[in-house]
């Protein structure tokens, strides 16, 4: 698994960078300006002919030529639909699978990660005709029927109908209320831990809808505290389970639309939860059905009329079942196979399955994982997948046989390949990447051939070579332990090989997750670059318990999450401060979420390596954490008290020796600023000292107006004072920023890439 690192003269002759001197990288041409941001294409919305696309413009929808990229028509323009009252602009849209019809949203707000309620209006094509799908409030996740003729949403926790001939609405539950029953959207620990909002799905026919009924009664509730400006705080209360305390009561429901009643989905008793819930055909429900402990799983099919189960695949792990495993099936249109994925064999693999359950064959086999499945071109018997087999810090696209023969690789550039597939999968997108060179997007046909390229970003590489960025150069060590671990390393500019540099270590850390790959780094590769021009060798080193190595590599910390990762990285310093161009005494480490839980351990069980970390909504007592996630990797506190006690920084306070700055918002819904003031509690009870910068009202991801640059003004400051022995200025420009439509924009962008707990 040893991987040979370019040098930095090779790196930089491929960037095509020369010596020439190069400008300065500051916190606001990062953080305010947003000077260094790659252009993206988003996601692309398939018409069902397989050539065209469509895109929201100017507020406009807009169907281009895949192969192309000329612009066909406009598909839906606000200002030009007769009767449009429409305020403001349009958020999303979905066609209907017949594509005469446009569910049309507007006035968005975001609730937690992926929640948010809005208007949604109907947009008939053919009668060029707009219609406020309800007028007594927003709604929650409004979805076509196959058929396009009625649309399902969410409104206070009740599921609601519309029929689009009639102009009918229909309250099909009415128990819905705030802080109790939810019915057709998830509870808060569901939406974070097991990724997904909308709780309510159509049968193939439109006559069945299957969705999930929310009983948070016994679970307790967690209160915020939002300051506004007013004389008395907002108080926000939520239900929050935490490890070892009450879920909420998770049913299925199967709503007939023709007997216009509920039939509740028999699925035995036990404290369990419901991952997914998917149809199978119109006359087959297929419901996940998972213990508490998630290291049980059964396919159920449940029939839709009577709610009665019956088993189709039942699968135990020793450690758990991953929760990246859930997605990936497909039942076939031939009513007689599935596809679905396992890690049964140690690696994260494709099987083809019959409807009763036995194994036909496993599609991909090989010490390597498939890291994303992107679904199957039945006509053709081909499957297409992404994997780890070139290296596991390197991504390539595949396909294969049915039959798991004649594999072809679709897109084999060393880096980061992903790829996405038109409907009738004649085309595809490839985006590719490295840790040295921002995405290109390339247009494919079936044959693998090149057509067009998208975005090639130039403008950014350009910057690039304006202002001398430094190589990104990967490196693996041996531990002490024997394990070979795979990082990467920014020198300093100017770098000599003489010269003693401080260190500073960037990790995340967190089970299955990779940090150490050769992906473009997004926003903090220039933090990184600006550290290394002001004298730093910036590194990150991804632990035991980390992604891309298979089953035994990534859930080895199972029931003790922290122990293996804190040995590692401190081994990763101990490594790095032997290099002769580097300080042994002057090395910190970062990290934010798991990453900032990584770092508080660092620093208190590694006191003798680390002279200054910073942790950014860390946990620091994981009895404090919710259930799913939790418990997944530690069961409860009860059963695992040792491994509770063992690796949370709050018991570790004594230790501290360097210099420790903590950092939460206090509207974090996800890990509680909870976490950070027992953190402080416990280090004023050790007399310690320390730093801590707290913001109002922020979320997990500390974003909103001035508040990044003030947050990396903070660390940047508090880096230099700890590692360079005087503190010195920041660099800042006092130009004006940009207009403030593009700061709008870019909170969008933060909202969608808000850092979390559970995964990167």
């Amino acid at each position: 698994m040893k991987r040979i690192a370019l040098t930095a003269l090779a790196i930089i002759s491929i960037l095509g960078l020369g010596y020439t001197q190069s400008q300065d990288i500051t916190l606001e041409a990062i953080w305010k300006k947003y000077e260094f941001v790659p252009r993206s294409v988003p996601g692309f919305n398939f018409l069902k002919d397989g050539k065209h696309y469509t895109r929201l413009e100017d507020n406009k929808v807009q169907q281009y030529d895949f192969t192309t990229g000329a612009l066909v028509t406009t598909i839906f323009d606000p200002a030009t639909v007769e009767g449009n009252d429409i305020s403001g602009k349009v958020d999303g849209y979905t066609f209907s699978e017949d594509e005469t019809k446009i569910l049309i949203e507007t006035e968005s707000e975001p609730i937690y990660r992926r929640s948010s309620r809005a208007n949604f209006y109907v947009y008939d094509r053919s009668s060029q005709s707009l219609a406020a799908l309800f007028p007594d409030g927003k709604q929650q996740y409004a979805t076509f029927n196959p058929q396009g003729s009625r649309v399902a949403f969410v409104h206070e926790n009740n599921l609601y109908l519309k029929d689009l001939s009639s102009g009918k609405v229909s309250q099909l539950t009415t128990d819905g209320e705030k802080n109790k029953v939810i019915n057709g959207a998830t509870d808060w620990v569901y939406e974070e831990e097991l990724s997904f909002a909308k709780a309510f799905f159509w049968s193939p026919d439109g006559e069945n809808i299957a969705y999930y009924r929310f009983d948070e009664s016994e679970v307790k509730e967690f209160t915020m505290t939002n300051y506004y400006d007013e004389l008395y705080p907002e108080y926000v209360t939520f239900k929050y389970p935490k490890v070892g305390e009450a879920n909420s009561q998770v049913d299925i429901y199967v709503h007939n639309l023709r007997g216009g009643k509920a039939v509740k989905v028999g699925l035995g008793g036990g404290d369990i939860y419901i991952p997914r819930v998917k149809w199978a055909n119109e006359e087959r429900l297929c419901v996940y059905r998972l213990n508490r402990h998630q290291n049980e799983l059964e396919l159920l099919l449940a029939n839709p009329l009577s709610g009665k189960t019956e088993q189709l695949l039942y699968e135990k792990n020793k450690y758990y079942i991953a929760e990246e495993l859930y997605d990936d099936l497909v039942f076939l249109e031939d009513g007689k196979h599935f596809i679905w994925a396992s890690e049964k064999d140690g690696w994260k693999h494709l099987y083809l399955y019959n409807m009763k359950g036995k194994e036909v064959r496993q599609i991909t086999k090989g010490g390597w994982e498939v890291d994303a499945f992107y679904g199957v071109d039945e006509k053709n018997d081909r499957v297409y997948y992404q994997s780890t087999e070139r290296s596991p810090l390197e991504r390539q696209v595949y396909s294969i046989g049915l039959d798991g023969k004649d594999k072809q690789v679709l897109a084999g550039a060393s880096g980061w390949n992903s790829a996405q597939f038109s409907s009738t999968y004649d085309y595809y997108v490839v985006t590719h990447s490295t840790a040295n060179a921002p995405a290109v997007y390339t247009v494919y046909d079936r044959k693998g051939k090149p057509l067009r390229v998208i975005e090639e970003n130039m403008e950014l590489k350009k910057k690039m070579q304006e202002y001398g960025v430094q190589p990104v150069e990967f490196f693996s060590f041996e531990t002490g332990d024997g394990v070979e671990l795979n990082g990467w390393m920014i020198k300093p500019r100017d770098f000599k090989e003489n010269r003693q540099y401080p260190v500073f270590i960037t990790q995340y850390g967190g089970p299955g997750s990779q940090e150490a790959i050769d992906h473009w780094m997004g926003f903090d590769y220039w933090w990184y670059q600006m550290l290394a021009q002001q004298g730093y060798v910036v590194a990150c080193v991804d632990p035991r318990g980390t992604g891309g190595r298979g089953e035994e590599f990534k859930k080895m910390t199972y029931m003790k999450l922290g122990h293996y990762e804190t040995i590692d990285l401190i081994e990763a310093a101990r490594y790095l401060g032997k290099q002769k161009y580097t300080d042994a005494n002057r090395i910190g480490i970062f990290g934010w979420s798991y990453g900032g839980y990584m770092s508080s351990l660092c620093i208190l069980k590694g006191n003798d390596v680390f002279k200054a970390a910073i942790a950014v909504a860390p946990v620091t007592n994981w009895k404090w954490y919710d259930t799913i996630y939790t418990e997944r990797f530690m069961r409860t506190h009860e059963e695992n008290e040792d491994g509770y006690r063992d690796n949370s920084p709050v018991y570790f306070a004594d230790r501290l020796k360097g210099s420790f700055l903590l950092i939460h918002g206090m509207g974090d819904d996800n890990v509680h600023f909870q976490h950070t003031a027992e953190m402080a509690n416990a280090l004023i009870a050790a007399n310690k000292q320390f730093e801590t910068y707290f913001y109002p009202n922020r979320n997990h991801g500390i974003y909103g107006g001035n508040t990044r640059l003030h947050l990396y003004s903070k660390m940047t400051g508090f880096l230099n004072e700890k590692l360079k022995g005087g503190e010195e200025e920041v660099k800042t420009e006092n130009q004006a920023p940009k207009p403030e439509k593009k700061a709008e924009k870019m909170e969008r962008v933060m909202r969608k890439k808000v850092p979390s707990a559970v995964k990167e």
